[in-house]
């Protein structure tokens, strides 16, 4: 199947969370398109689609934001999965839930599951404010992106399109459970997906 996937990134961490998702889907035979959310096409012409973003102070970047906001209508026609990176960890980086506006994004994409997935933290490629912000909230420095837990997901991801039926997480999450069926391939097995910081 054709499947675009879409990324916001602030830092880096997320643009190769989405590279390996389209690494992983290609392996699985099919077709994925990677694309930056200021840039990417339309889903029309596409099969499926998997978006994301660094979650920065809570939220979604505004480019993802806004991508899902401008082809929801598109995008609820066809099998779509989201997943973030982030949000804030505190002192430790394992998963603290999905950030609030998940089940928001959810509904609105008509998505069949979200799922959070850890990032990483480079002090030294960050911005002024956001070097003081990971250091009031004693974020963690470190690379904590969990390839294991991706590729999981994403061969969950590919059960369903080759089942035409939804995935579930790696990690079940609070907006996948209410949105998402659970899977019965071993590829989609439960693996603990940590949680990065504030910037991704």
């Amino acid at each position: 199947m054709k499947v675009l996937i879409v990324y916001a990134s602030k830092y880096g961490s997320t643009v190769d969370v989405a590279a390996a998702i389209g690494e992983t889907l290609r392996a699985r035979g099919h077709a994925a398109h990677v694309h930056e959310a200021g840039t990417a096409p339309a889903p029309d012409g596409y099969d499926a689609a998997v978006i994301g973003s660094a979650v920065y102070v809570g939220s979604w970047l505004k480019a993802a934001s806004a991508y899902l906001e401008a082809h929801a209508a598109a995008l609820r026609e066809r099998p779509v999965w989201l997943y973030g990176v982030g949000p804030l960890g505190l002192e430790d980086p394992q998963p603290a839930g999905d950030p609030e506006q998940a089940a928001t994004l959810v509904e609105s994409a008509g998505a069949r599951g979200y799922v959070t997935l850890a990032g990483a933290l480079d002090r030294s490629r960050l911005s002024l404010v956001d070097r003081l912000i990971t250091r009031v909230v004693k974020a963690p420095a470190g690379d904590f992106r969990d390839w294991e837990a991706i590729r999981a997901w994403t061969h969950g991801v590919a059960d369903a399109l080759e089942r035409r039926e939804p995935a579930a997480d790696a990690q079940p999450s609070k907006a996948a459970a209410a949105f998402a069926a659970p899977a019965a391939a071993s590829h989609a097995a439960p693996v603990r997906a940590r949680l990065d910081e504030v910037v991704a």
